[in-house]
């Protein structure tokens, strides 16, 4: 059976499950190899919607007045029906882009004349390389895949990625599809990857190896020209709160997401703002949970913020089939038309799923939808639609019309996904420099593991076919001739210990040892959280059994995206190096066998904190970012938790040691000439009934408040590397909710054997040295801020004189 129908198979199988609670659609069709286009002429481009000349407002509304009822309802499903009668073909919104062009959405196949596309590694690895400049070139080399796809009628042009979702839980199991648990690195990364895949053209910059730069993404990147035109569209999912899947008894499509004010602006809203304000998503994605009682699709005081006060240019999707558990899961309603009614007149302009298609006609009928209700949202709609030049004749002789097949899995796009994998990857433990491995000295070598010799265990979930996937095994195979495998285990769950002595065997004879353990999709994926932080099943007694009888002590490479305790191993001495690799995807073998054999240095840096199994009995329905001693809870991720921790964020090793210095930082900032009339007033009066503090809202200018921080990086060994340069500030606790401390600014820099480097980070007071008090609101201290690199400390003193 081809890959293609084992996972239509699967589809299948998941609607048959998921339909006895209600409709979550899965098309079954596969898409057209002949690409149909609307305005077509000669017969059906003289309509007003097709002509390019006038304003596409006035385009969209034209078709939207040229539609009867029945047709305009059929509209609001992630499937689109045809109209016949004006020439337009049905279209499928749902396509996917998490990390590659992936076969979860329904408008995407990989039965055509393209049969791969480039898998890149898993978000969560791709955020640890701290580089914003290849989350920018990821982006722009899926979308032209993307678009090439479509050309040829095997994808549509709307993509719902990326996941921005905070990484709140180490148990989570869609951690691995987000930039981690820090909302600046979130919100950049948002930003970088929207900004890439839309086709806004920039010039790459940062640390990319041998200045590699994809020459067919920088020839399309055109599609931001300034009349608002897209390459493909983007979506920040999923708005907002959300990351709980089914832990216990509570599930993501019923479960009520109880969120402070304080926490809901400071650590949950800010990756979605940026995604809007600054990456200018065409779309955005309402969650299944509710928040704070009321389901996030049905939020319109969240929705319209999102229009209103960040400038969101684009439509608004349901999860699948988040509007139906409005009334089905969530009993928010008493009728299922109250749920569509109510959806609608919020903001969400379609659904993913056909609740809408089945209500919105009787909605009407009772009187609790009125047709301007859906014209709003077909507004929206078209509107995207137009900006991807779907509405201007055949799109293949347009700007993007050329891209094919040649420009997906391209050689420029593998070497991307390769230096990805490479920058991600993460050394936590080296004792005694025992890496990297001198491949001439290195006359045998084990792998041993059940992900070791299984390439499509590398790479995550929302994955597409990949160009050219090897496992690790296989790449190993490449460096060492003598190099021998076996599983241990016979699967990732390990629930036996049965091929232990063969692996034991393997272990004695090898002249060195590498054991990949950790993760996969059956322990961690969508609707699948975990309960424990431990390596699966007997996986622990695997890696101690090893490394007892491996003449030399041992590597541990450890797959999946949720943090693992693993202080067995970090307390062994017979295992020398640990190295975190999540899910590199096609080239993550590659990427670890330079790594280990030292032709590339490893500068990797956590994007979540690593907690111990104690952690587990923090309940993980408890959304509240801060910790309250007075209950024995002790806050979640680097910038609140107070407990211990295996592994902190921003943690990875190198092969070579760093050092730093602060070449230019200021000392002080006076707020006096950025402040609003008569805040200075309630400044003072704040001053008399406790600590000195500015509101955000009461600055005039807070551009007019930004500073760059000079910074000067060392390389004091004999290699050369990339270094994550890391900035950090922490203030006096004495506001409820301080952080412990948070990131204000990061940089990737390269530098070589013996030699130095400068950076500057750009830091925003407003934004980055700012946090929000229990009302919701945002404030700076005023007073002593320190800033921190490493182990150096700057005193900034905030003053409003």
């Amino acid at each position: 059976m081809s890959s293609q129908w084992r996972y239509l198979f699967f589809l299948f199988l998941e609607f048959l499950k998921f339909s006895t609670s209600f409709s979550k659609p899965i098309t079954l069709t596969t898409p057209n190899p002949h690409l149909r286009f609307p305005c077509k002429p000669p017969h059906h481009s003289s309509y007003p919607f097709c002509d390019v000349s006038l304003p596409i407002t006035a385009r969209a509304q034209s078709l939207i007045s040229l539609l009867t009822l029945p047709e305009k309802i059929q509209q609001l499903t992630n499937n689109a029906s045809g109209i016949p009668r004006l020439g337009i073909p049905a279209y499928e919104w749902w396509s996917e882009s998490l990390h590659g062009v992936a076969t979860n959405g329904p408008g995407v196949s990989f039965d055509g004349k393209i049969g791969s596309a480039t898998s890149f590694p898993q978000v969560l690895v791709t955020a640890a390389t701290f580089n914003r400049s290849l989350w920018f070139l990821i982006g722009s080399a899926i979308a032209v895949e993307a678009r090439a796809m479509y050309n040829v009628g095997q994808a549509g042009l709307t993509f719902w990625a990326p996941n921005i979702n905070i990484f709140r839980d180490p148990r989570w199991g869609r951690g691995q599809e987000t930039p981690g648990e820090d909302p600046m690195v979130a919100s950049a990364y948002a930003v970088e990857f929207v900004r890439g895949f839309q086709g806004e053209n920039r010039k790459a910059g940062g640390e990319i190896r041998d200045g590699f730069v994809d020459k067919r993404v920088l020839k399309a990147m055109k599609g931001d020209d300034g009349s608002g035109g897209l390459m493909v569209s983007a979506c920040c999912k999923h708005f907002t709160a959300y990351d709980l899947e089914k832990w216990h008894t509570f599930s993501r499509y019923s479960f009520n997401a109880v969120v402070s004010e304080q926490d809901l602006e400071d650590t949950y809203q800010p990756p979605f703002r940026s995604c809007i304000q600054e990456g200018k998503a065409s779309c955005l994605m309402c969650s299944y949970n509710a928040i704070n009682g009321v389901p996030a699709c049905a939020r319109g005081d969240l929705l319209q913020k999102a229009r209103t006060e960040w400038g969101f240019n684009g439509y608004i999707t349901s999860d699948c089939d988040a509007v139906a558990t409005v009334y089905e899961y969530q009993n928010y309603t008493k009728t299922p038309e109250d749920g569509v009614a109510l959806v609608l007149k919020a903001g969400t302009d379609i659904n993913c799923g056909t609740y809408l298609l089945r209500k919105t006609q009787s909605a009407i009928e009772k009187g609790k939808v009125q047709e301007e209700d859906i014209d709003r949202a077909l507004l929206n709609l078209f509107l995207v639609q137009l900006r991807l030049g779907l509405f201007d004749g055949d799109p293949r002789k347009g700007k993007f019309g050329k891209l094919g097949p040649d420009d997906v899995c391209t050689s420029e796009h593998k070497t991307l996904a390769l230096e990805a994998a490479r920058q991600g990857i993460v050394l936590l433990k080296n004792d005694k420099k025992f890496l990297p491995l001198d491949k001439n000295v290195v006359t045998s070598l084990a792998v041993i593991g059940p992900m070791a010799n299984n390439a499509s265990l590398l790479n995550g979930g929302y994955t597409g076919v990949p160009c050219y996937p090897k496992s690790i095994y296989e790449r190993f195979q490449v460096h060492i001739k003598k190099t021998s495998f076996v599983d241990g285990c016979f699967n990732v769950s390990c629930d036996s210990d049965d091929g232990f002595d063969e692996a034991v065997a393997t272990a004695k004879e090898a002249d060195f040892v590498i054991i990949v353990a950790g993760l996969d999709l059956s322990q961690e994926t969508e609707d699948q959280d975990r309960v424990s932080l431990l390596l699966p099943g007997k996986q622990m007694a695997l890696v101690s059994s090893v490394a007892a009888a491996s003449k030399k002590p041992v590597i541990l490479v450890l797959t999946g995206g949720g943090p693992l305790d693993v202080s067995f191993a970090e307390e062994d001495p017979r295992v020398a190096s640990i190295l975190w690799i999540g899910y590199p995807s096609e080239a993550g073998g590659k990427a670890l066998a330079e790594v280990i054999f030292g032709d590339y240095n490893p500068g990797g840096k956590l994007p979540m904190t690593w907690y111990p199994e104690a952690f587990t009995s923090i309940p993980m329905n408890d959304m509240n970012m801060r910790a309250d001693p007075s209950r024995g809870y002790p806050g979640r991720t680097y910038r609140f938790y107070t407990g211990s921790r295996l592994y902190g964020f921003g943690q990875g090793l190198s092969y070579t040691n760093f050092t730093y210095k602060f070449i230019s930082v200021p000392s002080k900032i006076s707020l006096s000439g950025s402040l609003k009339a008569g805040s200075s007033k309630n400044i003072l009066h704040q001053a008399r009934h406790g600590p000195d503090l500015i509101h955000i809202d009461e600055v005039e200018s807070c551009n007019s408040l930004r500073f760059y921080v000079q910074i000067s990086v060392k390389n004091l060994g004999d290699m050369d590397g990339s270094h994550v340069v890391m900035l950090f500030s922490r203030v006096a606790k004495v506001f409820k909710g301080t952080p412990e401390k948070q990131l204000i600014g990061f940089d990737r820099v390269h530098s070589i054997s013996y030699g130095s480097t400068q950076t500057s980070i750009l830091v925003d007071p407003c934004q980055h040295l700012s946090f929000a008090n229990e009302d919701g609101k945002m404030i700076i201290p005023l007073g002593d801020h320190i800033l921190m690199l490493g182990d150096l400390e700057h005193v900034i003193s905030i003053q409003t004189d």
